[in-house]
């Protein structure tokens, strides 16, 4: 493991007890949280995108704000759902933050997760798919996407125009940020996306579930993914090694309050269905971290992975969330091979 950082999910709303987070107070913590990491050296910090419900939707605004407030850490999603998704405007969208960041995006894309309504990107005007979970219109926005990114000319330059200056031929989105297309992850939850990530020539992103339930551990499974993944990257020509993530909830129990959040939380895999589909959750993990450091030596995947993305209880706050996380970089992370991001000159 060489980085790790955490995934929101950007949960807001009634808490009980009469309190209530807003969506404001949801941003406003997810930065004060990202600047505290900064400082403690953690590498990245990434946000689940979900459109019709009390979570983060739009996502963009908010890596510009983290990334204008701190200097090292990585930013960004895991995963955008394409299928909602302007690839044009998200290629402009995606340079600026990157620019603005210096080159700390990364940009976690996919089909997306389940839905809280029914076929939501109808709604946003993205129509006629042909697959029932509208995959079709993800892959087709994906690939404009990176053909953008890539700086290729796609709009007929306008000679008569005064902003023109007489040119002709096809012209690029503005901004381009040259760097950005090697910082693209594709988010998979099979091993026939994850080939397909791997022949595309994009990072993966291995999703918190499987859509395969065999009776295999998840924990392999997903390291077969990967397996999977580097081959198709080999296969295809592609230079360079390409970045892995896995994400898992982990949580060291170091006080009482630890203890009365999530003692006894730890259990196996679960078995469940997603979209129609038997799939394979991965297990919590939460124990002293003494425990915690030999269960996820044990782990194939968070092994085979250079990145950890630790998924967090949002809605408990910036100061019990940083404790968790610096309990983690400061008694487990070491043993798996990590340093910390403000201790050398890369993110």
């Amino acid at each position: 493991m060489e980085r790790f950082g955490t995934l929101s999910f950007g949960h807001y709303g009634p808490l009980g007890g009469g309190r209530q987070l807003t969506a404001a107070d949801s941003m406003r913590q997810a930065i004060d949280l990202a600047q505290g990491m900064d400082e403690l050296g953690v590498n990245g910090a990434y946000f689940r995108v979900h459109h019709f419900a009390r979570q983060q939707s739009s996502p963009m605004p908010l890596l510009a704000a983290i990334a204008a407030r701190t200097e090292r850490i990585e930013v960004g999603t895991g995963v955008i759902d394409m299928r909602y998704e302007n690839p044009l405007y998200l290629a402009e969208e995606a340079a600026s933050v990157d620019l603005i960041s210096g080159g700390r995006l990364a940009l976690g894309v996919s089909r997306g997760s389940p839905e809280t309504v029914v076929r939501g990107y109808e709604a946003f005007g993205y129509t006629g798919s042909q697959d029932p979970r509208g995959a079709d219109i993800a892959r087709e926005h994906f690939e404009l996407f990176l053909r953008a990114i890539e700086g290729e000319g796609l709009a007929e330059r306008d000679a008569s125009s005064p902003f023109g200056a007489g040119a002709t031929g096809l012209q690029r989105v503005e901004p381009h940020s040259p760097g950005l297309r090697s910082r693209v992850w594709w988010g998979a939850g099979n091993r026939d996306s994850a080939e397909w990530a791997g022949r595309r020539g994009v990072n993966l992103m291995s999703s918190t579930l499987l859509t395969e339930a065999d009776g295999t551990p998840f924990d392999l499974l997903q390291a077969q993914q990967i397996d999977a993944f580097r081959d198709a990257w080999r296969e295809a020509g592609h230079a360079g090694e390409p970045r892995v993530s896995v994400s898992r909830s982990i949580f060291p129990i170091t006080t009482a309050e630890d203890a009365m959040y999530f003692g006894g939380r730890q259990d196996g895999d679960q078995i469940g269905v997603i979209d129609g589909i038997r799939s394979t959750f991965g297990k919590t993990y939460a124990a002293e971290p003494d425990v915690l450091v030999e269960q996820l030596k044990e782990d194939a995947a968070i092994a085979s992975a250079d990145t950890l993305m630790l998924t967090i209880p949002s809605q408990l706050g910036v100061e019990f969330n940083l404790r968790v996380i610096e309990s983690f970089a400061r008694d487990v992370a070491p043993s798996l091979g990590w340093t910390p991001g403000n201790a050398t000159t890369t993110v």
